[in-house]
């Protein structure tokens, strides 16, 4: 039984994981519609606005219908709306690998068990690391996933204290370096990340790299 919890909706589409340990993955996104902050460096900033509401079954249909096992839960930022907590536990009970894709703004002590859970940390480039909610890191499973999106060498500096001091690789079962696409030197990071023998994942954004960085829907 679904809730009558209705949902807005900004685009589901199919397509290749571009980011966290599932990356290279056929995969289904069901973006939601709205958000609380406003990183500098967002790549999404068409799903603040707009939208259609729709109901938990009719999302479920449309999820259903690509005939694919693995699905995403991001936006914006999904967990503003109350419905997507029992799309989420429908979509586990059939048996689909759910993921969420979520600032580290929002309670997380909320989110289904079996949901596999990516939490964004925001860094100083952000414009919104002053938000971030640090009592999630001990609610965080071996299967969740937290990403630093950095933009700058102060960020990276920033990431790595973070990393050390809330002691992330014993919460969580991956810790991603993500350079903002275009902004800063990749192989900056990576030899930073050697450099200081970091047990973190280095990742780029698989999807902008396969099609045009600024294509929606892919």
């Amino acid at each position: 039984m679904t809730s009558s919890e209705k949902i807005r909706l900004t685009e589901i589409y199919q397509s290749i994981q571009g980011e966290s340990s599932f990356v290279g993955q056929r995969c289904i996104f069901v973006r939601l519609t709205g958000c609380n902050l406003r990183c500098n460096y967002c790549d999404t900033e068409y799903s603040f606005y707009g939208g259609k509401n729709h109901s938990i079954g009719d999302i479920l249909k449309m999820v259903n219908d690509y005939n694919c096992n693995l699905v995403e839960i991001t936006g914006g930022e999904p967990l503003l709306q109350k419905g997507v907590l029992p799309l989420m536990a429908s979509m586990c009970d059939q048996g689909k690998t759910v993921l969420i894709e979520t600032s580290g703004n929002r309670d997380i002590s909320v989110v289904d068990q079996r949901v596999h859970i990516i939490m964004d940390l925001k860094t100083p480039s952000s414009g919104e690391s002053d938000r971030n909610r640090y009592e999630n890191i001990k609610l965080l499973k071996p299967k969740d996933e937290v990403k630093f999106v950095i933009g700058s060498e102060e960020d990276y500096i920033w990431s790595r204290e973070k990393l050390i001091i809330e002691k992330l690789n014993e919460f969580c079962g991956n810790v991603i370096f993500s350079p903002v696409f275009g902004q800063v030197k990749y192989s900056d990071i990576a030899d930073w990340i050697v450099r200081d023998s970091l047990d973190v994942t280095f990742q780029l954004q698989l999807h902008k790299f396969i099609w045009d960085p600024a294509e929606k829907g892919v």
